[in-house]
């Protein structure tokens, strides 16, 4: 079952494709979803990373957690499913520590 990683600390310039190759080190990587701030386009330097199974996304969080890429430290913890938003608040997903 595909496991869902939280990848903070990116550089704003890094691509799907740069997470993806980086990630393959430690498994199969089934997505790769770099979040974007709606107004301006940018990267807001996270990402979620998918991973096909636990024992990958164990390793990819041991792996690359302080990683150093592009001079940033690299944050890989196991995501937090979404939570619902209400009302005006900003709600949504996260994660949690190895």
């Amino acid at each position: 079952m595909a496991k869902s990683l939280y990848v903070g600390g990116l550089p704003y310039s890094t691509n799907e494709d740069a997470i993806r190759s980086l990630f393959a080190g430690a498994g199969d990587v089934s997505s790769v979803r770099v979040i974007m701030d709606r107004e301006t386009g940018q990267s807001k330097g996270f990402a979620f990373v998918e991973m096909s199974n636990d024992a990958e996304a164990l390793l990819a969080g041991q792996q690359f957690n302080g990683y150093q890429m592009d001079g940033r430290s690299l944050t890989v913890n196991e995501a937090r499913p979404r939570e619902e938003r209400s009302g005006g608040s900003r709600g949504g997903g996260g994660y949690r520590s190895y």
